[in-house]
């Protein structure tokens, strides 16, 4: 408890920044929800044919798994804010559209007769009689909506659209429980605030008349109310500057702006950070991070439709999974044929490699090593029948990945399970699996004190890190390529194994860990940040 309490006390800037995020991105896709699930609602009242058809797509959408998707969004939307937006807008229609219905439908005939009998039209009913007298039903309806949203919008920070998500997708990969309770704690925290104040809401809009409540006490629900509006009317104008502020920092951005994206996992979030830090420092460029984007598909659909202009790829990655090449280990083979196809197919330019490379390896316990007498790939091969493996979900479907690897070494395995990030290390110490996937400089190797396996027949590529520049950004700032380059030159294998363990181990922010390396190396100035 205490280390949560100091990580919280610590990060309490970043926790309240990412909750004021949380609270927009929420807002929006509910308020938008319910301008077009209102609507709705009342349509399927009078056109009776169109019920079944929207209500079925409504249920239909929602019962799709979010992250999927989100995965269909992103090669028509890109990545930020608006696909994650969009999803949880569409998550939350099915409440709000059947409860306006509901509530439409169930007030008394009777009252709409009498309604028209006195002469209202058609819209005047609706507006004076139907709605008011539904209000309560379609409250509740938003209500639902709103809480659910608060707990889908966490998958906002999956790409990099930023809210408490953030927290726990990070926390998760650096298996920093902490973190993640800085993440889920003030979800939980908003989603219950969000019910409280609908719930007063759903109060205020059902008549005093319809309330089971004894007629000597209607004077005291109207003082209750006059508090309940105050208590509403603080929060709205609090939600108010929440807008407000964001929007004058939106104008504040300067004209010299570029985006620079990165992975999941720890290693691109502090390349991201240093790469950014560098930049902004040595240059007027002003430099937005998005950390946390997903995989390499992901970054890459990013950085061609222009949601970001620069992230940190590996030559075997780019060359095995993006341009669909066999697996090769001629380092210049991979890096100049990646150099040139990126450029002539997509406009995207491939900076000098970077002076580490993180290939791939396979890692087990120790015991295990000593047990099985495990040395290398083919000493794994000889008893891969009796282990079980856990890789990261794209490990486990790119031809450079376990594909390629079993059929280069002929491996089968009692059982093969796809784990995120980290979580598969966690597994391995659980004895839930018995061989992982890992990089060479990854910290979590170092944290869990796990022996590596060596590529005897030389099957993964090489990893070396590159820079991806689109080509429209690296022409209006030739300046990145030298930089970029004298940065590369700094980073040893033995360097950024160091760097990420300092963020898996120790629990440092990746963004300090960049800041500290680029001022110990006299890249930039201590006071530079």
């Amino acid at each position: 408890m205490g280390g949560f309490l100091s990580y919280m006390q610590q990060n309490q800037a970043q926790i309240f920044s990412l909750t004021l995020e949380h609270i927009r991105l929420t807002a929006i896709s509910v308020g938008i929800a319910i301008l077009i699930g209102i609507p709705l609602g009342i349509l399927i009242c009078y056109i009776k044919r169109l019920s079944k058809p929207v209500l079925g797509v409504a249920s239909v959408i929602q019962a799709i798994p979010s992250m999927a998707m989100l995965g269909f969004a992103i090669p028509f939307l890109g990545i930020g804010t608006l696909p994650a937006i969009i999803c949880v807008i569409l998550y939350s229609l099915l409440p709000i559209i059947k409860n306006t219905a509901t509530g439409i439908e169930s007030i008394n005939p009777q009252m709409v007769e009498a309604a028209h009998g006195i002469g209202l039209t058609r819209f005047q009913v609706l507006t004076k009689v139907q709605i008011p007298l539904a209000l309560p039903v379609i409250m509740a309806g938003v209500r639902i909506s709103a809480v659910t949203a608060v707990g889908l919008m966490t998958i906002a920070a999956f790409i990099g659209a930023g809210g408490l998500g953030y927290l726990v997708f990070s926390g998760i990969r650096t298996v920093n429980t902490n973190q993640i309770l800085a993440g889920a704690i003030p979800a939980c925290i908003l989603a219950l605030l969000i019910d409280f104040l609908l719930g007063l809401v759903e109060k205020l809009v059902t008549p005093i008349s319809l309330q089971k409540t004894n007629p000597r006490a209607h004077r005291s629900i109207q003082r209750t109310r006059k508090l309940q509006k105050g208590i509403l009317g603080v929060f709205c104008i609090l939600l108010i500057l929440v807008f407000g502020v964001n929007i004058f920092s939106t104008k504040q951005k300067s004209a010299k702006t570029i985006t620079v994206g990165s992975k999941d996992f720890t290693e691109q979030m502090i390349l991201s950070n240093m790469v950014s830090d560098y930049i902004q420092n040595k240059t007027d460029i002003t430099v937005h991070c998005k950390e946390n984007l997903g995989g390499s598909q992901v970054c890459f659909s990013a950085l061609k439709s222009g949601d970001i202009d620069l992230y940190v790829e590996y030559s075997g990655t780019a060359y095995a999974d993006l341009l669909k090449h066999k697996p090769i280990s001629d380092v210049s083979k991979v890096y100049n044929t990646t150099k040139n196809e990126l450029k002539s197919k997509f406009d995207i330019d491939t900076l000098n490699q970077m002076n580490f490379n993180n290939t791939y390896t396979v890692a087990v316990k120790k015991d295990t090593a000593q047990k099985y007498h495990l040395k290398t790939l083919s000493d794994l091969a000889k008893v891969g029948s009796q282990l079980r493996i856990g890789t990261t979900l794209e490990f486990l479907n790119r031809e450079d990945g376990l594909p390629g690897l079993m059929k280069k070494y002929n491996f089968q395995f009692a059982k093969t399970t796809g784990l995120d990030g980290s979580p598969r290390y966690v597994a391995l110490e659980n004895r839930e699996t018995d061989v992982v996937d890992a990089f060479s400089t990854d910290g979590l190797l170092k944290k869990f004190n796990l022996v590596t396996l060596e590529d005897d027949k030389h099957f993964f590529p090489p990893y070396y890190a590159i820079p991806l520049v689109r080509g429209k950004t690296l022409e209006k700032y030739p300046e990145l390529s030298p930089l970029l380059k004298e940065l590369g030159a700094h980073l040893t294998n033995s360097i950024m194994q160091q760097l990420n363990y300092e963020v898996d181990e120790q629990q440092k922010k990746p963004s300090d860990v960049a800041h500290s390396f680029l001022v110990k190396e006299g890249l930039i100035n201590r006071t530079a940040k």
